[in-house]
């Protein structure tokens, strides 16, 4: 499957890394929810050397509830209790020398050595939540809730279902433009950081949700709760990722986002 995958490249608008990958995954029953927000609402959030990527004026807020499932590090077998479990993740849309790329603010996953791993191998800013995930056929109920020491941090409740037939996005619509993104940027050590990933041109679906409890940006500062989001929905993707390759010297970057330990 993997050497399928690596195949079909001429949807990317840059190269797959000649280097082998590292990692595979697989995402199930995405909802992929966004904003609009003001770009200055988020500018002392994201790495200084990030640009912000931009759509009709506005940057975008990406909360993508999901179920992963056949983790597994390259050359091994997927490993018992750690390779399916549900996540979620709070992102937007950055470019670093003209590529596009996504920048997470946080990543949530009901698996303690996941969380650990995915610190460690992609610097990224991972947390332990309780999270429960259901599925019926295409009807999705998702809640989860991340918790601190003695209060909830940030949580996320709602139901969801795709609306029409799958679908791929034409280049430069705004459904690619949110979707057709090949790597992650991060800051480590104050050094910014590339991870590559290839996987095949998502295919796509109208959605609706109902979303109960959306807490999970108050960590930076937005409240997206009140507005009505832009909704897809996605069934099933296969996924690569390559090890990280440092392309920033050193930055300086107050956060308000929540660090790594």
């Amino acid at each position: 499957m993997s050497n399928e995958i690596l195949k079909i490249t001429q949807h990317r608008e840059f190269p797959v890394p000649s280097t082998p990958w590292i990692m595979k995954q697989t995402w199930n029953d995405l909802l992929f929810a966004h904003w609009p927000v003001r770009v200055k609402d988020i500018r002392d959030v994201i790495p200084s050397s990030l640009k912000i990527d931009e759509y009709d004026g506005f940057a975008w807020i990406g909360v993508v509830p999901f179920h992963m499932s056949n983790i597994r590090i390259r050359f091994l077998p997927t490993l018992p209790f750690t390779s399916n479990f549900p996540e979620i993740n709070v992102r937007t849309y950055v470019k670093y020398k003209g590529k596009a790329g996504v920048y997470f603010f946080s990543l949530d996953a009901m698996n303690h050595l996941a969380v650990f791993m995915s610190r460690k191998l992609f610097a990224l800013n991972y947390f332990y939540a309780n999270i429960k995930h259901t599925s019926r056929s295409d009807n999705n109920y998702y809640e989860s809730k991340r918790k601190g020491k003695d209060k909830v941090l940030a949580g996320f409740t709602g139901s969801y279902k795709p609306t029409s037939k799958p679908y791929r996005s034409i280049r430069d619509s705004f459904d690619y433009w949110l979707t057709e993104r090949y790597c992650l940027f991060c800051n480590d050590k104050n050094y910014l950081y590339r991870g590559d990933i290839h996987h095949l041109p998502w295919e796509l679906q109208h959605a609706e949700a109902e979303i109960v409890e959306n807490s999970m940006t108050s960590p930076i500062g937005i409240n997206l709760s009140s507005d009505k989001p832009i909704l897809h929905f996605s069934k099933k993707m296969d996924a690569l990722l390559w090890k990280l390759t440092k392309v920033g010297d050193f930055i300086y970057s107050q956060h308000k986002t929540p660090t790594l330990n």
